[in-house]
């Protein structure tokens, strides 16, 4: 162990580097001086149970399934809690932390902090998702689960010292229902580094002969909507005869096999390229050649709060967006995003079909590409995440 300061950061649903918020915000407290460690999972791509990037310690844990229903999601929890107390220990042991940042979900990383609050040890809360919400729209109810929710937000909110919140409307709405003060919580939003978000020479091979490319980033989940951008794929082709578009999806996750098969049935397995999981400059080169980016998650009360990372990347990129008439996206974009007039695949399809128009398309391109110059930076949200853990030690010493 060593005097430098330090810290731990505890993140249960995504590996890293993968998940790039929380890279950023590793990389932007080792910047900063700090040495830091990180607790994740592992999965196929990312294996290795320890592994050191860029001076970051990375400790990796395996989980025994992926979370299909309400059991499921309660055993794959305890088993992360497990890893991530045992893991604690040993970096505790081995490193040295002065603080703890645990990223949900799930809102019971708590649990395992306490030993170490009791040590002296801060606790920061990375606000990533707000799981009450989330929890309703999969689950389709608001019963004994649903509260108990709500109650894990409370006592993680409470139990930290402080918090920091994906964007202002989690901040709004978390810190005035589970009473935590107002100047203990800190938005920071999911910009991504404009080092690492840049236009290169775009792949040639992705249109097929097709005039236009729709393009997709993201998670493929049953609240992320892929399955609205593949019915609104079929909805241009067979109800609107419009025939010069393809479509790129990047990404991965549960609900992949479910989305290819939709695509299948729809006859539209030839207008979408699913290209999975991209980094570096692949992704670069794939997302530098899609004509029109589309949010094709739909209303509901989890959707219309968050802050989604496709907001950030494309407007970096200038590529002219598509979406549903989502709050807090339309909140970050203004009038830089042509919003469906319907929440289905119809009114998706004819917001892409208005972008067609090449004039349109241009100007909202232009459009994403000045918000993201002006709203959208990097090193301010650093500034703001890097100050919370500065003034943590300070308040401390």
């Amino acid at each position: 162990m060593t005097n430098q300061k330090s810290c731990v950061i505890i993140v249960e649903n995504l590996p890293l580097p993968f998940d790039r918020r929380v890279w950023q915000e590793a990389n932007a407290l080792k910047e900063a001086g700090w040495a830091v460690s990180v607790i994740c999972p592992k999965n196929d791509k990312f294996p290795e149970n320890y592994v050191c990037i860029n001076d970051i310690h990375i400790y990796r844990h395996s989980l025994p399934l992926e979370a299909s229903g309400k059991l499921g999601f309660v055993l794959e929890y305890m088993a992360a809690l497990f890893h991530e107390l045992r893991l604690l220990v040993k970096i505790y042991r081995k490193h040295g932390f002065d603080v703890i940042q645990a990223c949900n979900p799930p809102d019971m990383i708590f649990l395992v902090t306490w030993p170490f609050q009791l040590l002296g040890k801060k606790f920061v809360f990375d606000h990533h998702d707000i799981c009450p919400e989330l929890f309703a729209v999969k689950f389709n109810r608001k019963g004994l689960l649903y509260k108990t929710m709500l109650l894990l937000e409370k006592l993680t909110y409470l139990s930290a010292d402080m918090v920091i919140t994906a964007n202002d409307t989690f901040r709004n709405l978390c810190a005035g229902r589970t009473g935590k003060a107002a100047d203990k919580v800190v938005s920071v939003y999911s910009v991504p580094d404009h080092k690492n978000m840049h236009r290169v020479e775009p792949r040639t091979d992705l249109k097929q002969g097709k005039r236009l490319l729709v393009g997709y980033i993201g998670i493929i989940g049953n609240q992320d909507g892929v399955d609205h951008l593949v019915r609104a794929m079929a909805h241009l082709k067979n109800n609107m005869g419009v025939t010069d578009v393809r479509a790129v999806i990047i990404g991965d996750g549960p609900d992949l096999q479910a989305v290819k098969a939709l695509a299948v049935d729809l006859k539209v397995t030839d207008d979408i390229e699913f290209a999975g999981y991209l980094s570096g400059e692949t992704l670069m080169s794939t997302l530098s050649a899609v004509d029109i980016g589309v949010i094709p998650d739909p209303y509901n009360e989890y959707n219309d709060k968050i802050s989604m990372n496709k907001v950030f990347e494309y407007s970096k990129l200038g590529i002219p967006i598509v979406s549903y008439p989502l709050q807090e996206t339309m909140r970050l974009l203004g009038d830089a995003v042509e919003v469906a007039t319907t929440n289905d695949d119809a009114g998706l399809a004819e917001a892409i079909n208005r972008l067609r128009d090449d004039t349109r398309r241009t100007e909202m391109g232009q459009k994403a590409l000045d918000r993201a110059a002006h709203s959208f930076s990097w090193d301010t949200e650093k500034e703001k995440y890097v100050a919370v853990f500065e003034k943590l030690i300070a308040d401390k010493e």
